[in-house]
Formats: C-alpha cells, sequence, structure tokens
C-alpha cells in the first residue's frame, strides 16, 4: 500500500478495530495527516533497530517517599546432614546441603558434577528441558572450582555447585537460541551479566535450559518441556526447562526469568521454589529483552532456603541495564520467625488447599489479615506487555518470519505480535497512567500487611506483581490428583485438564514489599516446614 492510498472507506473500517467512531467530516480532515504519520511509521521501520537496545523511557517501581532498606548479607541455614551413600539421593539434597559437602571436601565439584551430568544424559531427553548441555565447559569449571577448595580458597555457598540457565542469556561461544526456530543460529561472543555474576561465585553450568519460545510458554524448538510429576503435560513456561530439570534433580539449581509468571508458573506446575525477586535488582544485560519494564531474573530451587543464596550471588546495580537499581540484601535464616502480619485477598482463596495454607499461617501463630482490592481495570495492563514485546520482535512480524515458530494458535506469539500493530499509543500511554494507580494500589497494602499470601494462578495478583516489580515466592504446599493440562495463553484464565488423574504438586505464592525478599523468604521457609512435602520426588527421577 503506498502513502496515498489510503482512503476514507479504509479510515472508517480501522475504526472498528480500534473502538472509535468518527463522522464523514471528521475523517476528511484526518486523512492527510494520518498519510504523514503512516509515513513517518515506515520511515522508522526502514532502520533495523539492535536487540539489546532499551527504550529511552525507563520503569522504576519505587513511588515517591520510598525508602530502600538497608540491611545487607546473607546467612543461611545450618547444614549438618552428611554425604549420602547414593549419588541420587546426593542429586535430590537442597543447595545447602551441596554447599556444605563440597565446602568440607565430602565430595568434590568434579564428582558432584559427573552425577549431574549423568543425570543430563539419562532424564533430558524425557523431559525435553534441555537446550544445550556443556560437559566440557563444566569439567573445567569444576576442577578449577577443586583445585581454589584445596588451596582453602571458597568463592561462597555456590562454589562448586553445578547449575544450568534459561537459554535466553548469553554464553560466549555457546549457541543462545531463545527457545525460537528463528534463532538457532545464533552464537553470541560475550557472557550475559548473570553467567559471569555465577562464574565469579564458582558455579558450575551445567546446562542451558529449554524456554517457550522467546519466553512464552513450554513449547520450543526441541519439543515440548515436560512437568517430571506427569509426563504428558508440559512444565507451563517460560522458564520450562529451568523448572522441570531441577524438579528432576538434573542440577543443583537454575536460573529463570519472568515477565508474567515465567518463574513461579513452571515452579507451581513442577513443585520447585521460584523466587521472582523485585524489577532492578538483577542485572539483564546479555539476556533476551521481552518487556524492558517488566523483566526479571531470579532462582529456581528444590528448597526455599536454597533461593537467597543464588540471589544474593547475582544481587547488584549496572550501570549497563537501564532498569538495573542499586539495593542492598539481606535475609537471616537462623532467625525467628518473629511477627508478620500476612494478607489475603478472601476471594482468591477458595480451593480447599489453599484454605489450608491460610490455616497454617494461623498455626504458626501469625496475624492474618484480609484485604480488600480497588476495583480497577486490572486486566487492561496486559496490553502493556503485548506491546513492549511486539516491539522487541517486530522484524519477525514484518518479515513474516513468524511462521517458523511452531506455535501458531490464537495466542501464542505470531499472532499476538500481529494483533499488537492495531492498539492505540493513546491507549498505550492511559494504560501506564493505569499503571501507576495500580501502583499505588499496591502500595495501600503493604502499609497494612507485611506478606500476602495467596492461591496460585488465581485472581489478579500474578498480573498486578509483574506491573508492579513486587517480588514474589512460589513453594510447594500440597499434592493434588489431576487431568493433564492444556497449554495456557497470555490472558487465558484456566489451564483445561483432561484425561487419568496424576499426583502433582500445589503451590501457594507469597508477595512482599519492595526490595523486602527477606519477609517472604522467612514465612516461606516457616510454611515449607510446615507442609512437609517439599523432599518427594517425582516418579521415575527418584
Amino acid at each position: 500500500m503506498s502513502e496515498t492510498s489510503i482512503t476514507l472507506s479504509d479510515l472508517e473500517a480501522a475504526e472498528h478495530v480500534h473502538g472509535v467512531a468518527y463522522t464523514q467530516a471528521e475523517r476528511e480532515q484526518m486523512l492527510e495527516g494520518l498519510m504523514l504519520q503512516v509515513g513517518r511509521a515506515r520511515l522508522r521501520r526502514s532502520f533495523q533497530l539492535p536487540d539489546d537496545l532499551a527504550p529511552a523511557t525507563r520503569f522504576d517501581p519505587r513511588l515517591p517517599g520510598f525508602v530502600m532498606p538497608t540491611a545487607s548479607g546473607v546467612i543461611p541455614p545450618v547444614a549438618t546432614r552428611n554425604l549420602p551413600d547414593n549419588d541420587t539421593d546426593i542429586a535430590f539434597a537442597p543447595l545447602v546441603e551441596l554447599s556444605h559437602w563440597l565446602r568440607t571436601q565430602q565430595i568434590s565439584s568434579v564428582r558432584l558434577t559427573e552425577i549431574y551430568l549423568d543425570r543430563i544424559a539419562r532424564f533430558g531427553s524425557r523431559l525435553e528441558c534441555i537446550a544445550l548441555a556443556t560437559p566440557g565447559l563444566a569439567m573445567q569449571q569444576a576442577r578449577a572450582a577443586d583445585e581454589q577448595l584445596a588451596r582453602g580458597e571458597w568463592l561462597g555457598p555456590l562454589h562448586g555447585v553445578p547449575y544450568a540457565i534459561k537459554d535466553l542469556f548469553d554464553t560466549a561461544g555457546l549457541p543462545t537460541t531463545w527457545g525460537a526456530e528463528t534463532h538457532l543460529d545464533r552464537v553470541p561472543t560475550q557472557d550475559a551479566a548473570v553467567v559471569r555474576l555465577l562464574a565469579a561465585a564458582g558455579a558450575v553450568l551445567v546446562a542451558k535450559t529449554s524456554l517457550g519460545a522467546l519466553a512464552y510458554g513450554d513449547i520450543w524448538h526441541g519439543g515440548r518441556t515436560r512437568n517430571p510429576w506427569n509426563l504428558e503435560e508440559g512444565s507451563a513456561g517460560s522458564s520450562a526447562g529451568s523448572g522441570s530439570g531441577t524438579a528432576a534433580a538434573l542440577w543443583g539449581f537454575a536460573i529463570g526469568t519472568e515477565t508474567l509468571g515465567s518463574i513461579v508458573n513452571p515452579s507451581t506446575r513442577c513443585g520447585t521454589a521460584g523466587l521472582r525477586p523485585t524489577f532492578g535488582r538483577v542485572s539483564r544485560v546479555g539476556g533476551m529483552a521481552l518487556a524492558w519494564s517488566m523483566d526479571k531474573v531470579g532462582p529456581i530451587c528444590r528448597s526455599v532456603a536454597d533461593t537467597p543464596l543464588v540471589l544474593d550471588a547475582l544481587n547488584g546495580f549496572d550501570a549497563n541495564d537501564p532498569g538495573s537499581i542499586a539495593a542492598p540484601f539481606a535475609d537471616d535464616a537462623t532467625a525467628p520467625l518473629g511477627e508478620l502480619r500476612v494478607g489475603y485477598f478472601a476471594e482468591d482463596m477458595h480451593d480447599p488447599l489453599d484454605i489450608a495454607a491460610l490455616d497454617a499461617v494461623r498455626d504458626l501463630g501469625l496475624e492474618l489479615v484480609e484485604l480488600q482490592r480497588a476495583p480497577l481495570p486490572y486486566e487492561a495492563l496486559h496490553d502493556i506487555l503485548t506491546a513492549e514485546a511486539a516491539a522487541a520482535f517486530e522484524e519477525l512480524t514484518l518479515s513474516d518470519r513468524d511462521d517458523l515458530l511452531t506455535w501458531q494458535e490464537n495466542f501464542s506469539w505470531p499472532s499476538t505480535f500481529r494483533r499488537a500493530r492495531f492498539l492505540s499509543a493513546v491507549d498505550h500511554v492511559n494504560r501506564d497512567r493505569l499503571r501507576r494507580l495500580v501502583m499505588r494500589e499496591v502500595d495501600r497494602w503493604f502499609h497494612e500487611v507485611d506478606v500476602i499470601i495467596g492461591a496460585p494462578l488465581v485472581g489478579p495478583m500474578g498480573l498486578i506483581t509483574n506491573f508492579t516489580g513486587h517480588p514474589c515466592l512460589a513453594l510447594r504446599a500440597a499434592f493434588r490428583q489431576l487431568g493433564t493440562r492444556a497449554p495456557r495463553g497470555l490472558g487465558v484464565p484456566v489451564a483445561v485438564a483432561e484425561g487419568p488423574l496424576h499426583r502433582v504438586p500445589h503451590s501457594v505464592w507469597l508477595w512482599g514489599r519492595l526490595f523486602e525478599e527477606g519477609g517472604i523468604l522467612r514465612l516461606g521457609r516457616a510454611l515449607e516446614a510446615k507442609f512437609g512435602v517439599a523432599e518427594e520426588r517425582p516418579e521415575g527421577f527418584a
């Protein structure tokens, strides 16, 4: 279509798509300017923007008057158990114990890495959770870790521990495919910031994990990542492989990212402990951008107590990330639970297992406070993510290379990116203003309570807190019998379950104040101990 081919009839038809209505006279007045507007859009599209270029505007979750916490330092729980006799028990051990055994030289990093590489070889293809195993690099890093320990050099609790990282983080000289057929040949020349930080902490990279293509869902160029508790269903996404492989003990811990549920959703499906930190706490440099104002990086582990050890290694300001915020991180696993005011929304807690979680909070002697949500159009925030993601991958839409992606359904990325071309810029600005109003609402809640507890995937809390930047912890609370769940698109509230029943994990989610993850970790550890189900293993991998 040329600039001059826009007609009054075209304009009238477009009004229906945008939900507006004009008169014929108004259309005539608009036409000339609209053709200029389209011309400017085409001019901008003719210039290819680099993948790592962030928008000039940046999101900051802190409202006026926010006071940054000053406490810092992480004190882990004391590990006393001796090294088990068999490799499976070693593999399923929490990070806290793995670290203790390595530091006391009950096991070498080389031996521990061999255990995990063997499990990767045995189980990785069943779970379809590994984009790339890295045995050569892993053994090199493990030998270096052992040599340092032999010299009395200890780099911290991650020293010598094998881990896996989501395959949207750059690894120098190794493919980073973003889970997508469109990026199979992508080989970066530098490591992402989190890869460098974990190397500095002495961690050993054994694999890059699968993710739903371009960080959405669990369908990727290698198949569909499986839930180890029910191999007939996906592990949810988009940190699909990080959640699946951690639950099946293919590594000590994993790194995921979250834009709208991509850490807590696979943690819920697979029964792991997933910690989504406050927006801005962890550098995203060298990671695929999906939505610059929402992307967050965090750990997926087998125990709540493990997550702060990983987050402490990742925490820190990075001037190369426009969203980065300098903030201390504090957590003391040896301190008593103390007094916490725990909020909840009654309309979200209707499942018996979720009600049981509230009873567990009461049994801990904590005060429960029923909160009320203001009647705001929270669902309207979805299209902020849609617009940012479509902008990040505009080239795929305009070149039709989005046809290469396997997942082609109504709510898959290709269809979503195409729909996004019809979003209004005026609506987008006003959605952003709504976002600030929602930030004020959440701030009001956290003036009443210290922590909020909620049901996974129920109500708008996952949506709300991803847009406000507040931290969230997902932890295993119980087991339930469910049929196999179908893939779920953005904005689709229910993953339909069908067929024979399977025993699968059920989680609770905890939300905390900005840059105060310590509160949800304190409560999370206490609840995990009370629930008593964190150490159960998926059949077939134990």
